[in-house]
């Protein structure tokens, strides 16, 4: 009798823990619908489901799923990122290492097709990425009279790290290979103080292209990166592989906590990239401690240059390489645009709020004071670029007006809202350009 009532008890108790579990379970699953519904605007059953990983609800700014951290030797350029046909829906890291729907030389296969080339660094490759997809910039350019039929070509030569004269020389090297185009927009500024300011401390020539990416290659070349850096890239590449396994898996959810739980996880782990990835530009930005026998020349200074100094022949660096570019452009009437972009560590009127200060600001980097010393020296040759006959567009207050969060990370990269501004901006301010020019020309 006392084993019945045992028995009856513990089914009881079973039943009310199932019943309880499953109340749980809805509890969640109705918490995780309403949440999908804030975060993507839609309800998780009725969704559109898609292929394109980006559009899954992870911030994936600065994650390279498909690509190494470690960029590749090029005999030219001084480093490329690793050509691969898988980086996303529409785009590849094409034949020259640049992210592009189309290998280069690009040859026009119809006879109203216009050619923008965009040079510079991370922020430029950015740019181009989403004047593709967006065409904000073509656009404003259909406003011109003789443009409005035009179909226009995104052609991105820019690569994150590149600092003049890096922008020189690419551009020269292609109108080599007979590539055509019928106006280029160069958008620099940050990393030619930045990334020549980690030059300057590491007596690295400072138009030499960026020690803190040739370094690793050198070290690689001479079997000397460091354990700390090896390790670490370890990690990014273990986090990189768990982050497109969470991604596939979220692409199948069949329940809204399954999304939810799925997207804490993915999340999580492209937060320890991100890390990893800062923890490792650290390393692998100390300088070798004998590079006698590296296998690798690179030119350097005897000394470290007095900041003043250095940061004036930046300066000089910058404006020289862009009045090349003008130069070397205009011998075939092709428009030139400098576009001098916006960084946080500039001061400006700009006010942040507190949840945007805690991502766009890092009080250990090195950025900070090279942007701060640099880009008054930057804006000092602004008249000699002008002077030149140079279309120069002072971006640096682009963001003044804006209240919504523009900056994505701690260096210089902007998210979706930023992007609009900014192309917004560049795109009205050529199209005001090319207004003038065609208003002065008809006056002759």
């Amino acid at each position: 009798m006392k084993d019945f009532k045992f028995v009856s008890k513990t089914q009881e108790t079973l039943k009310i823990a199932l019943i309880n579990f499953a109340l749980l379970l809805i509890f969640v699953e109705l918490g995780s619908l309403g949440w999908y519904f804030v975060k993507h605007k839609q309800f998780f059953y009725t969704r559109e489901k898609t292929q394109n990983k980006s559009d899954l609800g992870i911030n994936l700014e600065g994650v390279r799923l498909n690509q190494s951290i470690v960029e590749r030797f090029h005999p030219f350029f001084g480093f490329i990122q690793q050509p691969s046909a898988d980086f996303r829906p529409g785009f590849k890291v094409n034949n020259y290492g640049f992210i592009s729907p189309y290998d280069y030389p690009f040859k026009k296969n119809k006879k109203n097709q216009f050619i923008i080339g965009i040079f510079g660094g991370s922020v430029a490759s950015d740019y181009s990425i989403f004047q593709i997809q967006n065409k904000i910039l073509p656009q404003y350019l259909k406003q011109l009279p003789g443009l409005q039929d035009k179909e226009f070509v995104i052609l991105s030569f820019a690569t994150g790290g590149y600092k003049q004269p890096q922008q020189l020389l690419i551009l020269n090297y292609f109108l080599a290979l007979g590539q055509e185009l019928d106006m280029v927009v160069n958008i620099d500024g940050f990393n030619e103080v930045a990334l020549s300011n980690l030059n300057n401390k590491n007596q690295i020539n400072l138009a030499m292209p960026s020690i803190q990416h040739i370094l690793p290659l050198t070290s690689l070349a001479n079997n000397s990166l460091s354990t700390k850096a090896m390790q670490t890239t370890l990690r990014i590449q273990e986090n990189k592989t768990k982050i497109n396994q969470g991604l596939e898996s979220l692409q199948h959810c069949s329940f809204a906590a399954c999304d939810a739980l799925t997207s804490v996880y993915v999340q999580n782990l492209v937060n320890n990239y991100r890390k990893d990835v800062v923890a490792f530009e650290k390393e692998r930005g100390q300088n070798q401690q004998d590079d006698e026998g590296s296998v690798i020349y690179i030119n350097k200074n005897k000394s470290v240059l007095e900041d003043s100094a250095a940061f004036e022949q930046m300066a000089w660096n910058w404006a020289k390489s862009s009045i090349f570019m003008h130069k070397v452009l205009s011998a075939s009437n092709v428009p030139y645009f400098q576009v001098l972009q916006p960084n946080q560590y500039y001061q400006t009127k700009r006010v942040f709020g507190e949840a945007e200060k805690r991502i766009a600001f890092n009080n250990e980097t090195p950025y900070a004071k090279a942007v701060e010393l640099g880009y008054p020296a930057l804006l000092s040759k602004l008249p000699n670029l002008q002077k030149n006959n140079i279309n120069i567009l002072n971006g640096v207050n682009v963001f003044d007006k804006t209240k919504d969060a523009v900056y994505v990370d701690s260096c210089c990269h902007y998210n979706k809202a930023g992007e609009v501004v900014f192309s917004n901006y560049v795109g009205s301010s050529i199209l005001e350009s090319l207004r003038k020019d065609e208003a002065r020309s008809k006056k002759k």
